[in-house]
């Protein structure tokens, strides 16, 4: 009998990525953009990540409304984390806990995915 591996959307890891707002924000209503942000990086960790449970992390949230609903940052460098689930009572197995990094001097642009190693 062939033992079944884990896939890949199962296992535990931690990637950063550089999400560009500008373009998934193009069009939108001033009044709307820090929302519509905050629900554009959920929809795209659901997409990187394979999860349906998406937390966003409370700095994360401030860093998008920092400059007020309309002047969302262009580009934002998060970090997003595949968890295991602690609860018994979960649908999820897994979750995916986004947080903001800080963003080096040189800018974001050309950066690139970076899986980090859980050493922590």
């Amino acid at each position: 009998m062939v033992e079944k591996t884990r896939g890949r959307k199962e296992e535990v890891v931690t990637r950063e990525y550089t999400i560009n707002l500008h373009k998934r924000l193009h069009g939108c209503t001033f009044k709307k953009k820090a929302p519509k942000a905050i629900k554009e990086i959920r929809k795209f960790a659901q997409k990187a990540m394979g999860t349906k449970d998406v937390r966003v992390d409370v700095k994360l949230n401030k860093h998008i409304w920092s400059r007020g609903i309309r002047s969302v940052p262009r580009r934002i460098r998060v970090r997003i984390a595949r968890r295991r689930n602690d609860d018994e009572d979960a649908k999820e197995e897994l979750y995916s806990l986004v947080t903001v990094t800080e963003i080096p001097a040189e800018g974001l642009k050309g950066l690139g995915t970076k899986v980090i190693d859980d050493d922590e």
